[in-house]
């Protein structure tokens, strides 16, 4: 959804396109418009004109310092990738140079490194925490690792393959006997007897 030309435009670049219009209308109608009222204060078409231009001139001063900042951002970010592993080298140079020098270190802004004091107390329950551990984890040392032996699991036998079944036919029926003869039809179909 835009927004209306008779409304502030809500972007730096629209606001600058907006601007360089109503200069441009000023400047073509600049007889037309002697004065005009704005806010109970009577302004000229010149006093008009150098005020949208101030405005004009600081949009386009900022847009340009925008992008100035922008690339000098960048270069930050890139001096700062080429310069790391440099930066490092030279921190770790001065620790070295000056260890047992503490007020040239702080010439630097560095504070040498204070060597580590353990008590016998925090020994001994190190010790036995390490222990804890390697007991919960079955760590094992190097000659119990060496009783241990493997068992490798029986070879797997493929299966059998499955023959496949011949299909089974069905009987062929047996023959029909003879329909019956004229002799037996119960019709009383015979020869005829004479008395």
């Amino acid at each position: 959804m835009g927004t209306s030309p008779n409304t502030i435009a809500p972007t730096r670049n629209q606001q600058q396109a907006a601007i360089q219009k109503m200069l441009s209308g000023l400047e073509k109608h600049t007889q037309d418009l002697a004065s005009l009222v704005i806010a109970g204060t009577t302004y000229t078409t010149a006093n008009l004109q150098t005020t949208l231009q101030t405005r004009l001139d600081a949009l386009t001063s900022a847009e340009s310092k925008k992008a100035e900042w922008q690339a000098a951002i960048k270069a930050d970010y890139a001096e700062r990738a080429n310069t790391k592993v440099f930066l490092a080298g030279l921190r770790q140079a001065l620790l070295v140079a000056f260890a047992g020098s503490v007020d040239k270190l702080a010439d630097f802004g560095l504070v040498g490194r204070k060597p580590a004091t353990i008590t016998p107390q925090q020994r001994v329950a190190a010790t036995q925490k390490a222990k804890a551990t390697r007991a919960a984890r079955h760590t094992l040392g190097k000659k119990q690792k060496e009783q241990i032996k493997g068992t490798a699991p029986a070879p797997v036998t493929p299966p059998t393959p499955v023959t496949p079944l011949t299909p089974v036919t069905a009987p062929t029926p047996a023959p029909s006997p003879n329909p019956p003869s004229a002799a037996h039809s119960p019709s009383g179909g015979g020869t005829p007897t004479t008395t």
